[in-house]
This record gives structure tokens, sequence and C-alpha cells, in this order.
């Protein structure tokens, strides 16, 4: 591996379920009935209730734009030809909130509650696809 060339997130038992819809591009998160709420990151255990109740169900990854940043130095060496990152937090219509990348939109064009959709990214030589957002059509 070259000392630039960009970080892939890794598969965990936990987290392979959301990995693998993903590179079905499918969105699938878990759902705890004792909280009646989705959660995100993936989990063993819901938060506060800490029940061992977690289920995976599929969502449309629709959402809207929570907040974003437009980084303008790269965040790490392997970003450096990406700059500038539009950095965004999406709301997803379910509950909750996802870190990742906007992409096909200007800057300017961004703006606090404006509708998304995903995008599925796929990097077929890392056996990985990324979540990424556009402005909804």
């Amino acid at each position: 591996m070259s000392e630039f060339e960009k970080p892939m997130p890794v598969k965990t038992p936990v987290s392979a379920p959301f990995w693998d819809a993903l590179a079905e591009h499918r969105i699938r998160i878990q759902y705890s009935p004792s909280l009646g709420q989705y959660v995100f990151y993936p989990r063993i255990l819901a938060p506060r209730t800490l029940a061992d109740d977690l289920e995976w169900r599929e969502i449309s990854g629709a959402g809207t734009l929570y907040t974003f940043t437009v980084a303008q130095r790269p965040v790490a060496p392997h970003f450096a030809a990406d700059v500038p990152q539009l950095l965004a937090v999406v709301q997803w219509d379910e509950g909750p909130r996802f870190s990742t990348e906007m992409i096909n939109v200007d800057a300017d064009d961004l703006k606090i509650g404006m509708r998304v959709q995903p995008v599925f990214c796929d990097y077929p030589e890392h056996g990985v696809t990324m979540l990424r957002y556009e402005p909804a059509a």
C-alpha cells in the first residue's frame, strides 16, 4: 500500500450487515424495539436500554442536510487531490445522523435543511461501497 492510498473502512462482525447492504446499493441500519428507534452506528446492545434486541432493517436513506463544512485543506495527505471536500452530516428520515461527504454539488448550493439522497460509490478494488450524498432530485 502506498503512503497516499486512501484508507478504507474495515468490515467487522458487528458492522458487516451495513457494509454488505451498501455493496447491494441498499441501506440497512439497526432498529431497537425497546427504544422504538433506529440507531446508528452498528453496535451489539441498544443505547440507553442496553437491550439485546437490535434488528437490521432497510431504510430509504433519504434525509436532510443537518450540517456541513467545506474543507479547503486536506484532512489527511491521502485526500490532497480531493479538496475542497464537502464534509457533511445527514439526518436520515428514520432518525439517526450519518457522517458523509456531499458530491455532485457546488458548495455555494448547499443549505442546511435541504433534502438529500444517497449515492453509492463502489470501490471494487477494495471490496467496499461508500455512502455519499447529493441534493435530492
